[in-house]
């Protein structure tokens, strides 16, 4: 999280953000690890408010079943206090690629649409929280808190709740949740995070795995946002959102091979933008799959290997439509590789590609366009997962 102050201490002097329509990022194609934002909700009457949350169906997790399910000697990583950066997760042995770091229940999670003042709506989900669950909350960082408030206030206290939920919440399937323990994760851009999270609606729980090996000592660290792109627009972004300058090692990096990491960073997107011309029949299935595999090389390159998983399981389909099996099996193949490293290896999404190696033509796209043969990726997976 960004190195600004909590609320605890306000908390412990007084029980404690606008309003907005909640929009959840997409968890398909895009890169785990995007932050959540609120923004503009309609205001009612107060009355309604109670009204709003019952018919919204908010939700509250028992803290003693997360507490329980993660104690100190559960999880591969412990939080500390880092130089500059307020709290951070640092791994406390090696973690093997693709092995679950944690998982996590939300302390409540709201929907995407609401009807009422959002900071009035988030004051009457934590006064329903044990005393626990709601130093959980307030201990969490915050930014962009409104000037001019006075503690003490009700006006102040909404917008304290909400800011700290605008810079920690992130999306749980079609609602909004906290998540305290993986809220302590710090932002990474392109090749400097090593750790990604997805949300499993039948754990209710979301899930964070190792994208890479990690060593013992080195911090643990996700993406707030899609870093596909150059390092001032990145840092700006970082900046308006979250409030810090970002320093990871990418943004580190000197001038000249910064600008060599921007110009593969957005070549990737030029290329996905180019990939998906494919569905309106503008490339064909072999240019689609040239493209892939040429996204593929430059993420080697520049160390980006977030989004494998659903890069190879979307050439998969290229290539059944086109009725090419043994393409769309190697294709196939990689994609269960990298979901399982991703998602992990019980994710649905890998169990979907065990069934489309298993049967190819069963495949919903088979034979949906001309038939056309393709050459398969370029790295070919190595074994089964």
């Amino acid at each position: 999280m960004p190195p600004f102050a909590s609320a605890s201490e306000i908390v412990r002097k007084r029980k404690h953000g606008g309003t907005a329509l909640l929009t959840p990022p997409s968890q398909t194609s895009k890169p785990a690890g995007k932050k959540y934002k609120l923004w503009d909700v309609v205001l009612l009457p107060k009355a309604l408010i109670v009204v709003t949350l019952l018919a919204c169906g908010i939700y509250l997790y028992s803290i003693s079943s997360i507490h329980h399910s993660y104690s100190t000697n559960s999880v591969p990583f412990r939080i500390v206090e880092l130089l500059g950066k307020g709290k951070g997760v640092i791994a406390t042995r090696d973690i093997r690629q693709g092995e679950i770091i944690l998982r996590e229940k939300p302390l409540f999670v709201v929907p995407s649409s609401i009807t009422s003042s959002p900071g009035a709506l988030l004051l009457d989900l934590l006064s329903g929280l044990t005393d626990k669950q709601e130093a959980s909350y307030y201990d969490l960082s915050y930014v962009n808190l409104p000037q001019g408030l006075h503690p003490g206030t009700r006006a102040y206290d909404e917008a304290l709740t909400l800011a700290i939920f605008q810079t920690n919440a992130v999306s749980a399937g079609q609602n909004v949740g906290i998540f305290p323990r993986m809220a302590r994760l710090n932002h990474g851009c392109s090749s400097a995070f090593n750790a990604v999270y997805t949300w499993r609606e039948r754990e209710g729980a979301i899930v964070v795995h190792a994208l890479k090996p990690i060593k013992e000592g080195e911090e643990l660290l996700t993406t707030y946002t899609d870093t596909k792109r150059p390092r001032d627009a990145r840092r700006q972004f970082l900046q308006q959102h979250y409030g810090f300058h970002c320093g990871c090692a990418v943004c580190s990096l000197p001038t000249d091979l910064s600008e060599v990491s921007d110009k593969r960073l957005s070549a990737i997107s030029e290329l996905y933008q180019r990939f998906s011309a494919w569905q309106y029949g503008q490339v064909s299935g072999r240019e689609a799959e040239a493209v892939a595999n040429e996204i593929w090389a430059i993420g080697e390159e520049e160390g980006y290997w977030s989004e494998r998983g659903r890069l190879a399981a979307d050439v998969a389909w290229v290539a059944a439509a086109h009725s090419d099996a043994a393409a769309e099996t190697a294709w196939a193949r990689l994609a269960l590789r990298w979901y399982s490293y991703e998602l992990g290896a019980d994710s649905e999404q890998a169990e979907e590609m065990r069934k489309i190696v298993a049967r190819p033509e069963a495949h919903p796209a088979w034979s949906s366009r001309h038939s056309e043969s393709l050459e398969g990726p370029w790295q070919r997976p190595a074994g089964d997962v």
